[in-house]
């Protein structure tokens, strides 16, 4: 049984570019989660889901199925993944399991169904909460996997700059509040109902549905979309900043871990395979990986000739550059 379990864990683990079986399994898991997110889309159109209101209530059943079964095996199998492998009793690690970001992403994608068996819940609420099946999806993407890395890095820097952001909210829906309330009572009658115009202003959406009249007002207003500018690129340039870090970074690592599996000269097949799923992980793609190989070969057979002695094919390129 421990057997089954472990090879359980491999499949669900294993990167969809690694084994025949690994592969089907989580390339037929992504194709069904992104049916089910087009079929929620087209649900939501009254002439669709009226004709073929059977058919996504038939494949919404089918669908709960096999991810109530993903979920089950993916808890069953957890104390056979390597972050959680001999740490603490198995029911500890499967709790501990279970309030990962993940595996809370799995619950939800199925619990609206098992909900609506008990009570009676809004359509458009089900609705919504099938949607977020569409988060599943970031268990097969390197690109997602390295955004939640790249926010959970940066979390104080970006929370310090959506404090000022929000300061310049109250500030601004302050200042328009006393330059425009007498002459507005409707749209700056109070400092709350003024927010939403520091909010369009500051993030310069500016829908237009609310303005200033007066001079002093339109002149602060200006004022404020000025600030807004450079605000509101604040985060990008912070979140962006973070993106050229953890790519620099997880380009070190792929080339320590190159150079570690060519450090006695062998490159089994194991090491290979591992290689790929450490590529695939860090989000390398394979023309950055390329030079990274080369690099390493060329460090390890620098002393070796370039060309084959008795053939004279080219052994390995002289600049590893290229």
């Amino acid at each position: 049984m421990s057997n089954i379990r472990n090879r359980v864990a491999q499949i669900f683990s294993t990167n969809i570019a690694s084994d025949y079986l690994g592969k089907l399994v989580n390339s037929t898991l992504f194709l069904l989660i992104f049916a089910n997110v087009i079929a929620i889309i087209l649900e939501s159109v009254a002439s669709i889901e009226q004709e073929y209101g059977h058919f996504f209530q038939a494949f919404d059943t089918f669908s709960v199925i096999i991810f109530t079964i993903e979920y089950f095996a993916r808890i069953w199998s957890s104390v056979d993944l390597p972050d959680y492998e001999g740490q603490q009793s198995p029911i500890k690690t499967r709790l501990k399991y279970m309030i990962t970001p993940m595996a809370i992403v799995d619950l939800l994608a199925i619990i609206p169904f098992y909900l609506s068996m008990f009570f009676v819940l809004d359509l458009r609420f089900l609705r919504v909460f099938r949607l977020l099946r569409i988060f599943k999806l970031t268990r097969y993407s390197a690109a997602m996997k390295i955004l939640i890395s790249v926010l959970k890095e940066e979390m104080p820097a970006l929370v310090a700059a959506y404090f000022i952001m929000f300061t310049i909210i109250i500030l601004a829906s302050s200042g328009i509040y006393l330059l425009e309330h007498k002459i507005q009572p409707e749209e700056f009658g109070s400092i709350p109902s003024s927010f939403w115009w520091a909010v369009t202003t500051l993030t310069t959406v500016g829908y237009g549905d609310v303005t200033p009249i007066t001079t002093a007002g339109r002149i602060f207003g200006g004022i404020i979309t000025l600030v807004g500018m450079s605000m509101v690129a604040l985060p990008t340039g912070i979140i962006a900043s973070g993106f050229g870090n953890m790519f620099r970074r997880n380009r070190q690592k792929y080339e320590l871990e190159v150079e570690q599996a060519f450090e006695d000269g062998i490159l089994t097949v194991k090491e290979q395979r591992k290689l790929h799923e450490i590529q695939s992980a860090l989000g390398i793609s394979d023309d950055d990986a390329k030079p990274i190989y080369l690099e390493a070969l060329h460090h390890r057979f620098k002393n070796l000739p370039v060309n084959c002695p008795r053939c004279g094919l080219e052994l390995l390129e002289k600049n590893p550059e290229k």
